[in-house]
């Protein structure tokens, strides 16, 4: 597998698991707080997404250099390469967001 291929492949599942591992440790302390689990999950997933994107992406100012270089040295390549990086980790954390809305919805039709 190519070396961009194994990044974006490391760019999603990073925004994935910080997502779910963050939601999964906040119900952790909604149980021994005594709140509501699925809804204390739900509400971390929504606002991490941001900030599982910046994890995934790493360095994100290299990022800004790629977008000058592309700019102002003609080479639009790394400019789409660094897009499609940025759009995977964006893909990676909405992933997690949806599979965590995915448990609320199904909690909440087990307590039916």
């Amino acid at each position: 597998m190519s070396g961009f291929a194994a990044t974006l492949i490391n760019n999603f599942l990073i925004a994935f698991g910080v997502v779910i591992g963050a939601s999964v440790f906040a119900g952790i302390g909604a149980l021994i707080t005594d709140h509501p689990p699925l809804k204390t999950m739900l509400d971390l997933a929504g606002s991490i997404k941001i900030w599982a994107m910046a994890v995934a992406l790493g360095d994100t100012f290299s990022s800004f250099a790629v977008i000058e270089k592309g700019l102002f040295q003609g080479e639009f390549r790394s400019i789409i390469k660094q897009a499609i990086s940025v759009l995977t980790a964006i893909f990676g954390a909405n992933m997690g967001y949806f599979f965590i809305k995915l448990i609320h919805r199904c909690g909440e039709l087990w307590q039916k």
